[in-house]
């Protein structure tokens, strides 16, 4: 089976990614955003989630696995409209790295999080995501 790579993002503040270790699993849910919602209806059991802190960390910290695929998020306002996932984790990296080195890296330039910075959900090609975790990896 082939799998996904995605980048959720999230406020360290509102979850950050020690609590998904502490927790060892968790919904990922409240997305708002009708593109975003249309990637995590895409996100499939084993496929692998960057775990993207934004705000004033702005960094990539973490790995991990979605293992339950898209279901109702309810929501009383728009019933129906909205999907979430469950996580569980895979491992931290060894450092942060951060949005500034990620645009630094010429082969990084098409990553959806430096195009279109404001999605909380995004598909990660296998390339950009080996990357991202090769340099995770890197003390």
């Amino acid at each position: 089976m082939v799998h996904s790579y995605w980048l959720l993002k999230t406020e360290p503040h509102t979850y950050h990614f020690s609590q998904l270790i502490q927790d060892k699993k968790t919904n990922w849910n409240g997305v708002r955003n009708f593109q975003a919602r249309n990637y995590l209806k895409q996100a499939q059991v084993g496929d692998q989630a960057l775990i993207y802190h934004s705000g004033d960390d702005k960094a990539v910290i973490g790995l991990a696995e979605v293992i339950r695929a898209h279901y109702a998020d309810p929501d009383p306002e728009k019933p129906g409209d909205w999907v979430q996932i469950d996580l569980a984790p895979v491992r931290a990296f060894a450092r942060p790295i951060p949005l500034s080195e990620m645009k630094s890296q010429p082969c990084l330039k098409d990553l959806v999080l430096i195009k279109q910075s404001r999605l909380s959900v995004m598909p990660v090609s296998q390339p950009h995501f080996e990357l991202i975790c090769h340099l995770g990896d890197q003390k």
